[in-house]
């Protein structure tokens, strides 16, 4: 007997197919400020199903009308994209921040688009679509509804380009693709016309000097994670003083060890007694001296936090809109999360794992020699070897989660494949679970007070 997938209907007529299940990664956009300011949800699509045969039940039926038409396995895929878009977990790793997420014809021309929310998913119209009077139709439609459309991976004008420009609000310019004498007219142009530019590709400080000084508003890329772009960040703290607490906090120290550090660093002191006051720690009454901060913290906690506050920006900005320290504090959860589902693994892997993450971006702190920097922490072999070389299960788990970064899905199934059980789909729900937990963590007992001088 044949197992057909059972089908629901949708308060909008859409039919859900649970066993179909879409994939998702985050890549941050930042304003010109370069704050975060946005997410672009990479999908990876579930396999098509099967067309349907003349001997599959019809369920998806009107009681008015009768039996529908079966949806396409292409339509069924769009559904399932649309309803995995709305669920808790890819709300969570947007922290508040809209999404911006590519769509096909398909999924523009099924009612499931409408589960989205309009305020919080602006839709990227790929270069490859076919544009009809049927897809124009469409558009304004969705327009009316309050939809908004990007034009996404730009490189130069074209066909599709002219068609679908008067429709969109905003055009995403691959920067390091399209023609370097074109690049001036071409933003100038859409800047007079009211468009948002948003460069694409931008992972090299030059790029974003050059999209900055053309006027560009959005930029997509890794650039603010590189080591050439460590000379214009700031921490709100000293390097040293944080380097001198971490180098004190691996060799397990006395609390009144820990309290002569933290004396000589007023801004330490701050920030430890807001997060020693925050709700979740708060041990039934106001914490008011530093000895007590440090009982209450714990001195795990206390290094999570001092490792974490080497990324944070030295302006007064909330830790969710920082990029560098979002991207840091996601990587190491997404580490300590991944380690759980090896086999053998333990507290001391955990720790080792998170470890990984959040320094595999120190360089671009303190630029200079990432061995070097690495040495002076005292890291493990282990983890140096994993940040280095990507060696042994940490540096794997670090090769994964850098392809989920870049929504290199082939790359993420070739490393789980040395990863079981870990699969893809579980890569991608744990790297959205780490992003929420990054986005909230001045917010609960696991993570840091907000980042203020």
């Amino acid at each position: 007997m044949t197992t057909i997938a059972i089908e629901t209907l949708s308060p909008d007529g859409a039919t859900d197919d649970a066993s179909l299940r879409a994939s998702f990664a985050r890549q941050p956009i930042l304003n010109r400020d370069g704050m975060l300011c946005g997410y672009e949800i990479k999908v990876r699509a579930p396999d098509a199903p099967p067309e349907p045969t003349d001997d599959t039940p019809v369920t998806d039926t009107d009681p008015a009308r009768g039996p529908a038409t079966p949806p396409t396995p292409a339509q069924r895929v769009a559904r399932a994209i649309a309803r995995d878009l709305v669920q808790g977990d890819v709300r969570g790793a947007l922290t508040g921040h809209p999404a911006y997420v590519d769509v096909n014809r398909d999924l523009l021309l099924d009612d499931a688009i409408l589960r989205l929310p309009a305020e919080r998913f602006l839709l990227e119209l790929p270069p490859s679509l076919d544009v009809d009077d049927a897809l124009i139709a469409r558009l304004v439609y969705l327009h009316k509804r309050r939809y908004r459309f990007a034009l996404d991976d730009v490189t130069q004008p074209t066909e599709t380009f002219a068609k679908l420009l008067p429709y969109v609000e905003v055009v995403k310019i691959d920067v390091t693709r399209a023609p370097r004498a074109l690049l001036p007219k071409l933003a100038s142009v859409l800047k007079s016309a009211g468009k948002l530019l948003v460069a694409l590709g931008v992972d090299a400080q030059s790029d974003f000097d050059i999209a900055h000084g053309l006027g560009f508003d959005r930029f997509q890329g890794y650039y603010f994670a590189r080591a050439q772009s460590a000379a214009t960040r700031r921490v709100s703290a000293p390097r040293h003083a944080l380097l001198n607490l971490l180098q004190l906090l691996a060799g397990d120290p006395t609390v009144a060890q820990l309290e002569a550090e933290l004396k000589l660093n007023p801004v330490l002191v701050m920030h430890l007694m807001k997060l020693a006051n925050s709700s979740g720690l708060a041990v039934g009454h106001k914490v008011t001296t530093l000895r007590d901060a440090i009982n209450a913290t714990g001195t795990d906690r206390i290094a999570r936090w001092t490792q974490l506050l080497l990324y944070a920006d030295g302006r007064k900005v909330a830790l969710e809109d920082d990029p560098l320290l979002q991207l840091a504090a996601t990587r190491a959860r997404f580490m300590e999360l991944a380690i759980e589902r090896m086999p053998d693994a333990g507290r001391d892997e955990a720790d080792a794992a998170f470890l990984t993450g959040v320094f595999s971006f120190v360089d671009a702190v303190f630029g200079g020699s990432l061995e070097r920097t690495l040495n002076i922490l005292t890291l493990s072999r282990p983890i140096q070897a994993a940040i280095l070389h990507r060696e042994g299960t940490l540096g794997l788990l670090l090769a994964a989660i850098e392809a989920l970064e870049g929504g290199e899905w082939e790359r993420v199934g070739e490393v789980c494949e040395r990863l079981q059980p870990l699969t893809v789909e579980e890569v991608a729900q744990m790297g959205l679970a780490a992003g929420a937990w990054a986005g909230v963590a001045d917010r609960s007992a696991e993570g840091l007070e907000r980042i203020e001088d």
